[in-house]
């Protein structure tokens, strides 16, 4: 089973072009919607937050807005929310890749916000980028409910710059175009890599 990592700074579009791969016929894990999942009244990852920062549990569940705000602009805070979240979320990786591979799936690909940041891009046959203009991925993210520019800032400050992240890749998928012309890019992207995994 080819190993793909996703990954691209905050609004470049990965969600979109993660889909394309799925349906391409790739098993494809998403680590935000890993942690969305265990956020969640009953996940996993809600009673060890719960330890760390109390305030920020509503109604049995963690409250993303209240975490955000807990550890943006804390680089101590987030170390130790990350010290509980990030095994959590490999264990998740690993049974999701498992039975991935149980079901013969031909390629997995794993959409990873901080790939290059954690230092995960050895794990992988091949890392693609999404990558978009500056001007587009301001558009996208100050759209989003609850974003603000300080907000934004402050993640950008805590991703890898574009350009470093696309010039570590492999491929690069471009997301400031038509939707179609993209999904053409992730079908060529995808047929390279499974033709060069081949013995």
């Amino acid at each position: 089973m080819i190993k793909i990592g996703l990954t691209g700074s905050i609004g470049m579009g990965k969600s979109a072009v993660a889909e394309m791969f799925g349906d391409l016929g790739a098993a494809v894990w998403d680590a935000d919607a890993a942690v969305h999942r265990m956020y969640q009244r009953g996940g996993a990852a809600v009673e060890p937050v719960r330890g760390l920062f109390p305030d920020t549990i509503v109604d049995g569940a963690v409250d993303r807005g209240r975490l955000a705000s807990a550890v943006l602009g804390a680089p101590a805070r987030l170390q130790k929310l990350e010290a509980v979240v990030h095994p959590l979320v490999a264990a998740d990786r690993e049974a999701f890749m498992t039975a991935a591979a149980q079901a013969g799936a031909p390629a997995v690909v794993l959409d990873i916000p901080l790939l290059f940041e954690n230092g995960s891009e050895k794990f992988f046959d091949a890392v693609v980028v999404v990558s978009a203009s500056t001007e587009v991925q301001r558009m996208r993210v100050l759209a989003r409910p609850g974003m603000n520019e300080t907000k934004f800032m402050a993640i950008l400050a805590e991703q890898m710059p574009d350009a470093d992240k696309c010039a570590k890749a492999d491929y690069v998928i471009s997301t400031d175009q038509p939707l179609e012309a993209t999904r053409t890019e992730v079908g060529c992207v995808y047929k390279k890599i499974m033709a060069q995994a081949k013995p």
